[in-house]
């Protein structure tokens, strides 16, 4: 069973970053709209290609594979 059906990376789209299928827009898109005090209805309102769904599908994927993320934190000598 595919849990993101809409989510596709293809190295001929976007360098193979995760986008909603049939678009340019990437997960790491919406998520930074997101950030930027954007919510799923006001996205997919913006951008016709966009529904809720599709938007709560890409947080999904999103939250879905930043569990596996490592963060190294760098500090600059003073």
């Amino acid at each position: 069973m595919n849990l993101f059906p809409n989510i596709i990376s293809d190295p001929e789209i976007l360098n193979g970053k995760p986008c909603i299928r049939d678009t340019r827009i990437s997960v790491e898109l919406i998520m930074e709209w997101l950030g930027t005090g954007g919510t799923p209805e006001l996205i997919a309102r913006k951008h016709p290609k966009l529904t809720e769904e599709l938007v709560m599908e890409a947080i999904r994927y999103a939250a879905r594979f930043s569990k596996n993320e490592i963060v190294i934190e760098v500090r600059s000598p003073a």
